[in-house]
């Protein structure tokens, strides 16, 4: 028997959302482009593209192809694994810098370009484009009321990164803080290596807490070769 009653696609419909699949995942590598990230125009365009791609071949590649003994044509089967192996590609642009962490948010553009292009190839071409324009909105608008409203409703919290010598010990540093009316949320204690220690501590501030004051006098501990107080 034919596997599927699917209508077949004509060169130029499929030009056409292959295209659109580009300019939509452009539009946002764009965007990702201009702020300097790791993941850019060509990812994003690319991501947008081959998303596309399986989907219409999933949808629209075996059309042609006879199958029997109760064996069945699944047109969503090959498009439904995009979903799961864009999350590989997004986990390589989440990178750690100490104890910061970047590139979530262009991981989170990687998945929706993959869903923007799986859209487009599907036919549906206003999802596609309403979505691509809701992420920018996100991206570009909403960023600045977040920086420039959200931030200010936030309760400030701050970290403590400091670097210990062989042997010296993290109470001490605790110690300090708790006497210094630094309200202490969590500790963690990371190898630095050689057995040196690096402890980071994310806290509160009390009201006029000098922040010089307090990492000219940690570094003046003893057993304490660095610190820095990140905000």
């Amino acid at each position: 028997m034919i596997a599927s009653a699917l209508p077949s696609l004509g060169w130029s419909e499929i030009l056409l959302r292959l295209a659109l699949a580009a300019a939509l995942g452009g539009a946002i590598g764009i965007e990702r482009e201009l702020r300097d990230r790791y993941a850019g125009l060509r990812t994003h365009l690319l991501v947008s593209v081959g998303a596309a791609l399986f989907t219409l071949v999933s949808a629209y590649a075996w059309r042609d192809f006879a199958f029997g003994n109760g064996v069945t044509f699944d047109p969503t089967r090959i498009a439904a694994q995009v979903v799961t192996g864009i999350g590989f590609l997004g986990a390589g642009a989440i990178m750690r810098h100490g104890v910061t962490v970047h590139g979530l948010t262009t991981a989170a553009t990687l998945w929706v370009a993959a869903a923007i292009g799986m859209a487009t190839a599907a036919g549906f071409y206003t999802a596609a484009v309403v979505t691509t324009v809701l992420a920018l909105v996100v991206l570009w608008p909403l960023r600045i009321v977040e920086r420039r409203y959200l931030d200010r409703l936030r309760t400030s919290s701050d970290q403590i990164v400091v670097g210990l010598v062989v042997g010296a010990r993290v109470t001490s540093v605790i110690h300090f803080l708790e006497e210094r009316r630094i309200v202490i949320a969590s500790v963690h204690v990371e190898d630095a290596g050689d057995g040196q220690r690096t402890v980071v501590v994310d806290c509160g501030l009390a009201s006029g807490t000098q922040v010089g004051e307090i990492v000219d006098d940690l570094l003046a501990l003893e057993g304490v070769n660095a610190a820095q107080w990140l905000s």
